[in-house]
């Protein structure tokens, strides 16, 4: 099916995947790469990002590893001028990483709640302005996907910054996709449900609360990881060239469940 793998297909396109290391955001990497994709995976866990680049190399996928910390404007910097170097291009930017802070709500510390806003929200603003003066002065636009999360639509209990950042990267995503619209760049989200990472895994590790969140799907499962390959491409393929501003999510139906 020719047309469609032209429509669908990433060849020639370079990324950068925030988080990458573990994860939905080595999920989300494997797939860009698996569909043609030069991907740039960040992330501030050294040993665990280069152990996951290692493995998509020993696959013979085009994969590039840089250590950073997402949360500092002068590694951000340097990361753009690697890209720049490196590649001269970047065309698909997927702010992925992202941190969580369970904490009683009524004394929810600080630091906690600073930290979360350095990861969530101001870093995937920061690398959004500066990658997108390099789509920019390409002239062949560009992509950038924000990861949210069923938390940008819900109330939790006893995570309250977690919850206000997704939120909020949910509405920054529509403000950039206004703003960005004329340089041919097109911004969407993303919010996954419940898949097993190292943010889900007590959850999981749980048997009545895995079984409590899969009841709360209509699909009566948890994701996996191939469950957001499909997403993934599509909004970073010309196959979406008509779409932005928009959230999907990956969720099994929960959102859209009633009361029982």
């Amino acid at each position: 099916m020719p047309y469609l793998d032209d429509l669908f297909s990433l060849n020639n396109k370079v990324a950068l995947v925030t988080g990458a290391a573990r994860g939905n955001g080595k999920t989300i990497s494997e797939a860009l790469l698996r569909s043609g994709a030069t991907v740039v995976l960040v992330d501030i866990l050294k040993k665990e990002l280069t152990l996951t680049v290692k493995s998509f190399l020993n696959q013979n996928l085009d994969a590039f590893e840089f250590n950073c910390d997402i949360t500092n404007t002068n590694q951000i910097s340097k990361l753009c001028n690697f890209v720049k170097k490196k590649f001269g291009k970047l065309d698909i930017l997927i702010n992925n990483a992202g941190v969580s802070f369970p904490h009683t709500t009524i004394d929810y510390p600080d630091k906690l709640w600073e930290k979360t806003y350095q990861v969530n929200l101001k870093a995937p603003f920061n690398l959004s302005k500066e990658f997108a003066k390099i789509m920019k002065k390409q002239r062949t636009g560009g992509v950038i996907i924000n990861i949210t999360s069923l938390n940008a639509e819900l109330a939790f209990p006893d995570n309250p910054s977690y919850q206000a950042f997704k939120g909020a990267l949910k509405q920054l995503t529509k403000s950039l996709a206004l703003d960005f619209s004329k340089y041919g760049i097109r911004v969407n989200c993303i919010g996954p449900g419940y898949f097993t990472t190292k943010m889900t895994e007590k959850s999981w590790n749980d048997k009545k609360k895995r079984k409590q969140r899969e009841n709360r799907t209509v699909m009566k499962r948890w994701g996996i990881a191939r469950d957001l390959h499909g997403a993934v491409v599509f909004l970073s393929s010309d196959a979406s060239s008509y779409i932005t501003g928009q959230d999907i999510y990956i969720d099994g139906g929960l959102l859209i469940k009633g009361i029982d």
